[in-house]
């Protein structure tokens, strides 16, 4: 078996649809690095697309899986209940950054979380409204893909979507969007779209994933915070990619004074396990009638057992300062690398989400070509990176916040060789 022979297998087994990056096939890892078929190593700076911020296979994590398999996998939560669970959701509930007591309902995709929280807002309020933004990423289903700010390849070929979504802007100060800009294209679609009164919810990504690691200010959080209170609209954090320490705190929510109605969360909630999660407000999260929410995996018991021992991981290892020390490390290679690599347009970071943006120093347009040879040129000394943004010309860097102190400077050495070669 090779990876040239696999990769034959899955064309003819496996739709082009799943588009697959890497050529090589995982046979092991452990903590920050994986291992092909072949034996050959690699960094993984992709952690299972932000997935892994406990690192692959922690010990703590195994454990906690395996004391569960010894007792039972599933029964379905809304037929036969159990305490795990419910100790989740309280854990959940004391830390998610909202106003007054809270609830929380599991999942098992983030996709699945955008869309509950949809379902929750709407029955809250009883408006058909969802405001979105321009570069923003929800998921791949039907109405996350409404919600979803970019077209290709998400949405091609897939229309139409659910109506009663409309898209504002997004503050970009590299692209020249402005918070007034941002703001004034939501008062356009109050006029030209949809009246303030019949939208349910506006939803956000505190740091958007897919588009680029831009981070929102907080003057427009807060604004955002006013316009909902005045029009009786509820605000959605999608928390789905920015959780569980990667920004260097629990939620990136909690770097703003202003308070989100709804977050969802997922990826990093169980450590490489399916699961996902809406927290808010208890009286918007009570809205439902029974059995309006749910679903038959929703909430597996092992899935809740990673997540319990994810938390404990990331308090007894102390992440969020892991991830804040990390991640200042590495914008500092980045930033240094401008002096030598004028592709460099932006370097942008809250915590260990950090991303750095590359244009085309004459023309001034952004370059997913270099993207692509930063990529590659790292990969082939074994350090793997996503790219991200709407245009392909971000690199966001996902280690596990568990790397290894020297592995960690191995791939910035790396980084430093690829970006200035």
């Amino acid at each position: 078996m090779s990876n040239e022979s696999l990769n034959q297998r899955r064309l003819q087994a496996t739709p082009r649809g799943i588009g697959v990056m890497c050529g090589f096939y995982a046979e092991r890892a452990e903590n920050a690095t994986l291992w092909d078929i072949t034996g050959k190593e690699v960094i993984d700076f992709a952690a299972g697309i932000a997935v892994l911020n406990t690192g692959h296979r922690h010990p703590r994590i195994i454990a906690a899986i395996e004391k569960q398999l010894q007792a039972f996998t599933h029964t379905a939560y809304q037929i036969v209940p159990y305490e795990s669970y419910i100790s989740l959701a309280e854990r959940i509930n004391e830390r998610v950054p909202v106003d007054g007591p809270a609830k929380t309902a599991f999942f098992t995709t983030g996709a699945e979380a955008v869309e509950n929280a949809v379902k929750i807002a709407r029955a809250y309020t009883r408006r058909p409204g969802i405001i979105a933004f321009g570069g923003g990423f929800h998921g791949r289903t039907s109405m996350t893909l409404a919600l979803t700010g970019k077209v290709a390849p998400y949405k091609t070929g897939f229309g139409p979507f659910p109506g009663s979504v409309y898209h504002a802007l997004y503050p970009n100060a590299l692209h020249g969007i402005t918070t007034a800009d941002a703001l004034k294209s939501l008062e356009r679609i109050f006029k030209a779209d949809i009246a303030a009164d019949q939208v349910a919810a506006i939803i956000l990504e505190p740091v958007q994933g897919e588009g680029g690691f831009n981070i929102a200010p907080v003057e427009f959080i807060q604004a955002l915070r006013d316009l909902c209170d005045t029009h009786g609209i509820l605000l959605i954090a999608d928390e789905v990619q920015s959780g569980f320490a990667r920004t260097g705190k629990l939620f990136a929510m909690e770097y703003y004074p202003a308070k989100a109605d709804l977050i969802t969360m997922a990826k990093s909630l169980a450590g490489g396990m399916p699961l996902s999660a809406v927290a808010g407000r208890a009286e918007v999260m009570d809205a439902p009638a029974a059995g309006g929410l749910g679903g038959t995996y929703a909430g597996n018991p092992l899935a809740v057992a990673a997540a319990h021992a994810v938390l404990d991981v990331i308090d007894d290892e102390h992440l969020c300062k892991r991830a804040r020390e990390l991640g200042a490390h590495l914008v500092e290679v980045l930033n240094n690398a401008r002096s030598s690599c004028a592709y460099i347009a932006d370097v942008r970071a809250q915590g260990s989400m950090v991303a750095v943006e590359f244009n085309d120093p004459h023309t001034g347009e952004p370059s997913a070509e270099f993207t692509r040879q930063v990529l590659d040129a790292a990969l082939a000394e074994g350090l793997l990176l996503l790219s991200c943004g709407v245009y392909g010309n971000v690199i966001r860097f996902l280690y596990p916040l568990t790397i290894p102190d020297a592995q960690f400077r191995t791939a910035l050495d790396i980084i430093r060789r690829a970006l200035t070669r």
